[in-house]
Order: C-alpha cells, then structure tokens, then sequence
C-alpha cells in the first residue's frame, strides 16, 4: 500500500513528461458546469463554515501540509460546489505546500473536477465527519449525494477573487565563486538530492529561475523549505536568475542537471532521476494500468 501510495506520485511525473504543457488543459474533456475563474473568498479566508475544512485551511497557510483527504474535499467545494475552474484553486493550493508537486497537484485537482477522470467527485457531511473525526450538522454540505450534485451554489461561496500569487525570490545574485576546471552540478527546487554525484569534485549550484516562479509561484514558507534543504548540500551556492545567465558564468565548466519536465529547456549533461520504477515508462491513461505493470516489479 505505501509504494501504491508514492506511485501516485511517479505516475503523475510520467504523464506531465508525455502531455507537456498540455498537462495544464482540460485532459480527458472540459470540465462541466464551470462559472468562474477565480476561488471562493470564504476558501482563501478559512470561512466556509464546514469546521474541518477551515482548520484545514489554515494549517495549510501555517504548516504547508494538508491531509490527502481534505485536499480532496478541498478541490470538491472549490470546483464542484464554487463551480470553479480547477485551474486557479490549484495554484493556490500549489503555492502554499511545502512539498508540493506541480503534476500531482494539476492531475489531483483534474480528477475532482471531472477534467480528467469520468464523473466529478463529492464529499457530503457525514463523510467528512466520519474521516475528521468531527460530528457538524445542518451545513450545506449535509445532504445526500443525488442531492449534493444538483445543488446550486451555496451563497458562502459565491463570492470569488482573482489571485495575485507572487514569489519573493532573493535579491538576483551573480557572484559565484566557481572552479571553471570542475564540472558544475545545477540544482533546483526539484532536485536537492544530497548523494546527488556527492563523491565528485564539483561546483554546486541551486538555480532559482525567475521565469519559473512567475509560472508557478511559492509562498516565502516553501522558500525557505528550499533553503533549509538546500542546506545539507556542502559548500552550494545560489543563483538567482535565468539558466541562459548561469551559463555566461559557468563557461567551459560542464554543466550537469536531473532531467524533470519544468526544466527541458537546460542543457549540458542530463542524469535521469531516481525512479521507483524506472522500467514503467510512457503514458498510461489510468493509474491502475501503470499500477498493474508497477505491481509486477514489486512483485519480482
């Protein structure tokens, strides 16, 4: 059960490396009865008044951590209830964990959304109770499932806002102290792997491209949960800038990297990354058919 549950993970990685940028778009069909781009005020502001999403919520901003479960009834109201294009709650969702993975969190919410899977996914009252451990009665989510799925809007959630989702990246630093006769190992807030080529002579250093926090912002928390990893590198430095700019610094150094599908566009030498199952490659359209062939390598 656990390598099923970090599979999700991986099988995710595999379909963002077949779809591309397609993996941001509408997949299996475009989500249903969508009447707003934005995300409920009461989402953002822990006021929705079902008492486990809102602590949820705020232990989100707090910690950067949510239960897989109420990520789900999360997304539910948002996309279901709010009628809320999946795309924005998602960001808002991505930009606020620690750990989080732009494929599992785009493929995630598609799914709840219907986007991505055959049938949208709800969560009434007495499942939340019955999973939180909470006993709240007579709120709008306290219905049966015929009725939940034809409800309108509840009024709490009908107030929407657009967001303006940025990162405070540090101050651009090009000063790098750098032997151009060893090879130069480029980090990113997707590999800070420590035993990462640790036996070789190097220059270590993490990218934090501009560009690609403008595409997928992080909050100051995640920022500095990059840092704090970051830490257990010895001697890395950071780069704050374009790859194109790193590579004016790096000159004649070579450059190696990890491959990952937010960073096709470096060059140099690329190590692949470390999968669980490296031999289940391609696109699946299911998890289950992936989690088949993975199966039989745990198996073997």
């Amino acid at each position: 059960k656990l390598y099923q549950q970090l599979a999700w993970r991986e099988y995710f990685q595999r379909v963002w490396q077949h779809l591309g940028e397609h993996m941001f778009n509408d997949i299996k069909q475009n989500q249903a009865e969508v009447e707003n781009e934005g995300l409920s005020l009461a989402i953002i502001e822990a006021q929705t008044g079902i008492d486990a999403l809102d602590k949820a919520i705020l232990e989100l901003k707090t910690t950067g951590y949510i239960h897989n479960h109420l990520r789900l009834y999360l997304a539910a109201l948002a996309c279901n209830l709010a009628k809320t294009h999946w795309k924005t709650p998602s960001q808002w969702m991505y930009y606020h964990l620690l750990d989080g993975d732009i494929a599992s969190n785009a493929l995630s919410w598609q799914w709840v959304a219907g986007s991505n899977s055959s049938k949208k996914y709800f969560a009434n009252q007495d499942n939340i109770n019955h999973y939180t451990n909470t006993i709240q009665k007579g709120t709008f989510l306290d219905k049966d499932y015929e009725n939940l799925r034809i409800m309108r809007t509840p009024t709490v959630l009908q107030k929407t806002v657009e967001l303006q989702l940025k990162t405070k990246l540090p101050e651009s630093r090009y000063t790098l102290n750098l032997d151009l006769n060893s090879p130069t190992l480029i980090y990113t807030n997707y590999n800070l792997d420590p035993k990462w080529r640790c036996d070789e002579k190097a220059n270590r250093v993490l990218l934090l491209e501009p560009s690609h926090f403008e595409k997928y912002p992080a909050s100051e928390k995640v920022l500095n949960f990059i840092f704090e990893l970051a830490n257990s590198i010895p001697n890395i430095q950071v780069f704050v800038g374009e790859f194109d700019s790193l590579q004016q610094h790096t000159k004649q150094s070579t450059l190696y990297f990890k491959e990952h599908p937010a960073y096709k566009h470096f060059s140099g030498v690329e190590d692949s990354r470390d999968w669980i199952f490296p031999s289940v490659n391609g696109y699946y359209t299911s998890f289950f058919q992936y989690w088949k062939k993975a199966e039989k390598q745990i198996k073997k």
